[in-house]
């Protein structure tokens, strides 16, 4: 960047401080590893090996939806190591694109796309490996959950809710240049009216005004996802 210079631009960091930095990244790094780990091996003990229901309260009601571990192993255990981090608790629905404010896309979509807590924005994980949709046979329909990146290889903490069946998100698909696709790797089971209300709040542009907040994420036991279904 033009007029920037990083001898004027930092103060001096301790020593002290500068290796607790170190060892914290350090750290994080080694527990995404180790769940990426269990995810290609299909092992994690916290989790039912075939779905993983996760709920997410929105300040306009709740949204639970299915992981599929087996079927996308790298991408739900990226998603549920920021559930488990808390990092999704005071997170944001901040996107929504509709038919109508997308004029500049050839190929339109219906999404609504959220991310992390803002102030804890510096805690994220590395970025994943990009799961496409021709390996693990989850598509974009109405109700999925995928998510968002830039180039292949970069997503990271935002997902996206698809509204509507939307192929042009699958591998193949003309929504982006590269024609990559997008990770899906669940589905909304419960809560679509909210995804939708979500769609319809007020917006400038594409950005919500104001951000939808999530109050809370959490993944539900084995025994509450099976007593729901009596």
């Amino acid at each position: 960047m033009r007029g920037f210079s990083a001898q004027s631009s930092f103060l001096p960091v301790p020593s002290e401080l500068r290796l607790a930095i170190i060892g914290t990244m350090l750290l994080r790094y080694f527990v995404l590893l180790s769940c990426l780990l269990c995810a290609c091996s299909n092992f994690d003990p916290l989790l039912d090996p075939d779905r993983v229901h996760v709920v997410l309260d929105t300040e306009l009601g709740e949204i639970e939806m299915v992981l599929h571990p087996k079927r996308a192993p790298i991408t739900s255990a990226n998603f549920l190591l920021y559930v488990d981090e808390g990092l999704y608790d005071q997170g944001r629905f901040h996107r929504a694109v509709t038919l109508d404010n997308q004029p500049d896309k050839k190929v339109r979509i219906q999404v609504v796309q959220a991310g992390i807590n803002p102030r804890r924005r510096l805690e994220g994980f590395p970025a994943i490996t990009l799961e496409r949709t021709t390996r693990t046979g989850l598509r974009h329909h109405d109700g999925s959950v995928s998510m968002a990146r830039s180039g292949p290889n970069s997503a990271r903490s935002d997902f996206f809710i698809c509204i509507g069946k939307q192929p042009s998100l699958d591998f193949g698909g003309a929504r982006n240049p590269d024609g990559q696709g997008f990770a899906a790797f669940g589905s909304v089971i419960r809560g679509m009216d909210v995804v939708r209300a979500i769609q319809a709040a007020p917006k400038e542009r594409q950005n919500l005004q104001p951000a939808i907040t999530i109050k809370s994420a959490r993944r539900k036991t084995p025994q509450e996802a099976e007593d729901a279904k009596r």
